[in-house]
């Protein structure tokens, strides 16, 4: 069905506007008036609810509106065991509704309601709410839907967000180390190079002595700081802007993504994420009926990485022309060789399914164990780099203290 930009009066005569799905303009009119709004305008549009515009603002304003995915979690187990007892999907969502404590998801399922009772499908209505439901969640939904297995795919989808929260948590946690360590290098970088330095400079200046490399390169450093700060900010806030820009175009997520898989410690990781997301998600959309064009659609949206996802629609012109997938598989950059086995395995037996699933427990134990190492990992590389700069500060400091040493017996004697 069409949408439909509205802009109305509500119950106590202040605009509100949005996008309603209806068949006509008219049948829009009477949804809106059905929900207690005086309709002033109504023009057809192409767009749902929340996807006029895909700039800055609308991606700030749906991260700021996103919910725990523990809520997530939660309301998907809620609505699985209700629709399981029988219970019809308004009656379901009135009760998950009212029993919800995250603000965002009740006032999603109430326009989800309010959808439904307008004659939306279920995953249309599901679609309208981004900032909540992803791609993956939203097409799992239409497939079970269409299949007639909506209780299966929910309890797939259960078990895959919950699967991601907890790696997710596993590498925040993994990195949180790390990331105290560089916030205190950082710190005792500016203190070393605003407060302690220039005391010992003011002491070598007054005797004389000729400073050597490390203590010019930290002088050097700190008048760049102290006197052309607003330059040095404005090109970083410069920098920051710029790519923060070219992150958000197409090419630039390819080339961010890209990176991050090449990266020397954390590149492992994330490929391997990667892998067990594919593996999982695809074993999940096979088994609820989705076609393998559909599937890579799909998981070119959800994979997580725009890099892996260039790989995805490559596939699909090649499944398009009437190759198997295995082959496809092979020439692409980001699948591991193991995984391209699995799916060929798969293919000849007539067992994709099963296959995948392995490759996804094989991935997802792979994960964990890549977390794991890099952590191990990370500490030295961390001591290695503080090291260094401490000896670098320390050779700075110490060396000119040598040189005042002698200049000073030199004068004694």
């Amino acid at each position: 069905m069409p949408y439909f930009k509205y802009s109305a009066l509500n119950s106590t005569g202040d605009d509100d506007k949005g996008v309603v799905e209806a068949v006509n303009a008219a049948a829009a009119k009477d949804t809106l008036a059905a929900h207690g709004l005086i309709p002033m305008r109504v023009v057809e549009t192409n767009a749902p609810a929340g996807e006029e515009d895909d700039g800055f603002l609308t991606s700030l304003r749906n991260r700021m509106q996103s919910i725990r995915p523990q809520d997530l979690i939660l309301f998907t187990k809620q609505l699985k065991t209700m629709l399981n007892a029988g219970i019809p999907v308004l009656q379901s969502l009135d009760v998950l509704q009212a029993q919800t404590e995250s603000l965002q998801l009740k006032y999603a399922i109430i326009s989800i309601a309010g959808d439904i009772k307008s004659g939306s499908t279920l995953s249309r209505a599901f679609a309208k709410h981004k900032n909540i439901f992803s791609d993956l969640y939203c097409n799992m939904i239409r497939a079970g839907e269409v299949s007639g297995t909506l209780t299966e795919v929910l309890e797939r989808l259960i078990y895959i967000i919950d699967h991601e929260f907890r790696v997710k948590k596993d590498i925040k946690s993994a990195l949180t180390y790390p990331i105290i360590v560089v916030i205190a290098l950082v710190l005792a970088f500016f203190i070393l190079i605003f407060f302690v330095l220039p005391q010992f400079i003011t002491l070598f200046s007054k005797a004389g002595i000729e400073l050597p490399l490390p203590t010019r390169m930290c002088l050097g450093l700190y008048h760049v700081l102290a006197h052309y700060w607003y330059v040095v900010l404005g090109c970083l806030g410069a920098l920051t802007f710029g790519l923060s820009a070219y992150f958000r175009t197409e090419p630039g997520k390819v080339a961010r993504d890209g990176a991050l898989l090449r990266l020397p410690i954390l590149g492992p990781v994330f490929q391997k994420a990667a892998m067990a997301r594919f593996a999982s998600i695809f074993a999940i959309l096979q088994a609820s009926g989705v076609t393998v064009l559909e599937a890579m659609d799909i998981l070119a949206d959800t994979i997580g990485n725009a890099y892996v996802a260039c790989d995805f629609r490559i596939l699909r012109k090649q499944l398009e022309q009437g190759r198997g997938l295995a082959a496809p598989l092979r020439t692409a950059k980001s699948f591991t060789p193991m995984l391209v086995s699995m799916v060929s395995i798969g293919e000849e037996t007539g067992n994709m399914e099963e296959m995948l699933k392995e490759a996804a427990h094989h991935y997802d134990y792979e994960v964990e164990y890549a977390v794991s190492k890099m952590s191990d990992m990370l500490g030295p590389v961390l001591v290695a780099g503080l090291t260094v700069v401490v000896g670098f500060f320390a050779l700075a400091i110490f060396l000119p203290l040598v040189d005042l040493m002698q200049h000073s017996m030199a004068q004694v004697h």
